[in-house]
């Protein structure tokens, strides 16, 4: 990983913005979309924006933002830059940035535009109508674990995010349904290549909701970053016999 993804509350803040014409216009539309306040060179701030189209005028005012302790991006240099600025999906409150370090913002423009076709324009409320329903999902499952799985199973089942609701409503009707029993046991898994993006879509959803995580030591670490973050992980050379939750045991390629 290239970059720690970060998003930055900038509401009244100051951020300083040097350059002139659409490359400067592009990036103040921005800064203003997320509320922050324009300043000049010489005023404090944290974060700068340098679009100065010439290249040694635009080393030159990185070098001073950067002796001052200033975070920089400069346009259309990555090489340049402390942070980029990605493509974003915007489904306020959620909100999806997509970034390549720089190699190509065109790229990152054709993900968003994919995404953006597949996002429904309820995701927005249907994460509105969570957070105030958060009370009310803490009431009825007290223990973080159960309220954790419970979350889960309705973001692949009622409150599957990627089909059109009407938020408030399918959140007060998953709120008031019975419960079903939580997943428990151990699931064993043949990862057959090193690469995630092999996993099929039943296996990336159970290494999101697992509780544990065994596994061989064949298994590449990059399966292994697709498991929740805070999911206990333990190197095994054989599936375990006690277990409590979901657990699951990963058999790495080309284990016998």
């Amino acid at each position: 990983m290239h970059s720690l993804p970060v998003f930055l509350r900038l509401q009244g803040r100051p951020v300083i913005l040097l350059g002139a014409g659409e490359a400067r216009a592009a990036k103040a539309r921005l800064l203003e979309r997320a509320g922050a306040v324009i300043v000049g060179e010489d005023d404090a701030a944290a974060l700068a924006i340098v679009a100065i189209e010439a290249d040694c005028e635009a080393e030159a005012a990185v070098a001073r933002l950067r002796a001052r302790g200033i975070l920089v991006n400069a346009t259309d240099r990555p090489a340049l830059c402390d942070f980029t600025l990605p493509a974003i999906v915007d489904r306020d409150p959620v909100l999806i940035a997509i970034g390549t370090g720089g190699a190509s913002a065109g790229l990152a423009k054709a993900l968003r535009q994919r995404i953006e076709a597949l996002l429904p324009p309820t995701l927005g409320p249907l994460a509105g109508a969570l957070h105030a329903a958060r009370g009310a999902i803490r009431a009825r499952w007290p223990q973080a674990a159960d309220r954790r799985q419970a979350i889960d199973a309705a973001l692949e089942g009622p409150l599957d995010p990627f089909v059109p609701h009407a938020a408030e409503g399918a959140v007060a009707a998953w709120l008031e349904a019975p419960d079903s029993p939580p997943p428990a046991g151990l699931v064993i898994l043949t990862i057959r290549s090193d690469d995630p993006d092999d996993l099929t879509l039943a296996e990336a959803r159970l290494l999101g909701r697992a509780d544990h995580v065994f596994h061989s030591p064949q298994v590449h670490p990059a399966i292994l970053a697709r498991a929740r973050a805070d999911a206990g992980r333990t190197a095994v050379s054989a599936p375990p016999r006690e277990i409590s939750g979901l657990a699951l045991y990963l058999l790495g390629k080309g284990a016998p």
